[in-house]
């Protein structure tokens, strides 16, 4: 295994990501010992600087990080650990650390992926009338019809070589296999599994 490389207090940043969206969840400081106990117990743990002491991250508000994964970068000096987070990682209640944009916007990023499952499942959660993604929860041969539908209306935009089309036929098919996999409740992790398969 590679050495890691911690700076001179003993120190290495960890970027957290969602091990299903892959959205960035926070970023918080590891010492050596913080980095054996993720391995020992398959959760999170991180060095506070502020309060100079180890700490399990959902050890007060139960909104633990079980870890999938660690890995580091070229220089050993970063990890990088995907989670399966429970509740929100922000102590402000945001599903993410990184909820203010400074510059730019997000319209052309996956932003729109883990935010548009989080509104998916709280329409199952708690039905709105008037809302297209319950009427589809409420009749499922209607949603998985939309599934098929879309699909070829896809493919054909892409056969007339019609970018915005093809784009706009895209979306609605990726929506509407959201709303079916929600409902349905298949974790994408048995999807992941199923795609690294496909690696040959």
């Amino acid at each position: 295994m590679t050495d890691l490389r911690f700076d001179e207090k003993g120190l290495m940043p960890a970027v957290i990501q969602d091990n299903v969206t892959n959205e960035i969840l926070m970023v918080a400081w590891v010492n050596e010992e913080a980095f054996e106990l993720m391995k020992s117990t398959g959760y999170t743990h991180f060095w506070s600087r502020s309060r100079q002491k180890l700490w399990k991250k959902g050890e007060e508000s139960g909104h633990v990080q079980e870890i999938v994964s660690i890995q580091t970068d070229c220089d050993a000096d970063t990890l990088l650990v995907r989670v399966r987070q429970t509740g929100p990682a922000c102590h402000t209640g945001s599903p993410s650390c990184f909820y203010e944009t400074l510059y730019g916007s997000l319209d052309e990023t996956m932003d729109i992926i883990p935010e548009l499952g989080r509104i998916l499942k709280d329409r199952l959660d708690n039905p709105r009338e008037g809302s297209y993604t319950c009427v589809l929860y409420s009749d499922e041969n209607k949603m998985y019809k939309k599934v098929v539908e879309e699909a070829g209306e896809f493919v054909l935009a892409l056969k007339d070589k019609d970018e915005d089309a093809a784009a706009w036929e895209l979306a609605d098919l990726i929506y509407h296999v959201m709303v079916a996999v929600k409902k349905s409740g298949l974790p994408m992790e048995k999807v992941y599994e199923k795609l690294a398969e496909r690696k040959k």
